[in-house]
């Protein structure tokens, strides 16, 4: 039995001038009829290859959609996962450069964020309704791996797969495991398909990461001082708020966490650049 979108070991039944005929040797009758039989091109046929012999080949539909085994490693095989080159953005997909002579189609229902000629993006690999193979960005979360090395503090690579908006962006670390920038976050400069270079703030229990983009606040905190004095001076020395308003405010006006934005004030009240008489957080006359 031929699966496709993955790799096989076959036996050569047949050789003709286009190439080679191969059967699986755990079912049909030897390759004797057609239907049990799947091609491998000429131009990919090992030398010294004779009848008999078995072969560890890829299987997928070519530009006519039929069946046809390949030599060729690659990018990404069925229910895996893998980041992939965008090739072209046309009117029925996108299609994507997976090392195979036949581009993958990504189809427009499977796409969770706009993307460009050149992205390489991060997709899984299914088989449709009709049987083709195709590339999603859906449901990416559900598939990445949860078993990483990496503990907090640690420095890593990470590549955005989707804007979680409520929940943070969803991240994979090394294109493989599961993490998350917490919503918090400023990231609406990022792309999908962007890769960051992030710091792990909790490992949970379930093995996922949570990363931030940030340095460690020790490092963080005159940068952050910087980005509130601004702000400050946005509004003409006079603050709106305070640090005791409700996280999401903060994070709405700062980009910060209600934390980060407090140590940010405490490093500028220690700097005397700033007041906090009166409930108020002002600037001090420059």
């Amino acid at each position: 039995m031929f699966r496709l979108g993955e790799y096989q070991k076959l036996k050569v039944a047949k050789a003709v001038d286009f190439g080679v005929y191969l059967f699986d040797p755990e079912g049909g009758n030897g390759g004797e009829d057609a239907a049990d039989r799947v091609l491998l091109p000429r131009k990919e046929v090992p030398e010294d290859l004779k009848v008999g012999d078995e072969l560890k080949v890829f299987l997928y539909l070519d530009s006519d959609d039929r069946l046809i085994a390949t030599t060729a490693a690659p990018k990404i095989t069925l229910g895996t996962v893998a980041s992939l080159t965008v090739r072209q953005v046309t009117k029925i997909g996108i299609f994507l450069d997976w090392g195979l002579s036949k581009d993958l189609l990504l189809p427009y229902h499977e796409l969770v964020g706009k993307v460009e000629e050149g992205d390489e993006i991060l997709v899984r690999m299914y088989q449709d309704k009709s049987g083709r193979l195709a590339a999603s960005m859906r449901h990416l979360y559900d598939v990445m791996s949860t078993d990483s090395p990496y503990k907090t503090g640690d420095q890593v690579v990470g590549r955005i797969y989707e804007f979680g908006h409520d929940f943070g962006t969803f991240v994979a670390v090394d294109d493989r495991f599961s993490a998350m920038i917490p919503a918090h976050e400023d990231v609406s400069d990022c792309r999908i398909g962007q890769v960051l270079s992030l710091r792990v703030t909790h490992v949970k229990p379930d093995g996922k990461l949570d990363v931030t983009t940030r340095e460690a606040s020790y490092l963080q905190m005159d940068e952050d001082a910087e980005k509130v004095l601004g702000i400050i001076r946005s509004y003409a020395g006079v603050l709106p708020f305070t640090e005791k308003a409700s996280p999401q405010v903060i994070s709405r006006e700062t980009g910060l966490s209600k934390n980060a934005f407090k140590r940010a004030i405490g490093r500028l009240y220690k700097k005397r650049l700033i007041t906090l008489e009166g409930g108020k957080i002002r600037l001090v006359r420059e």
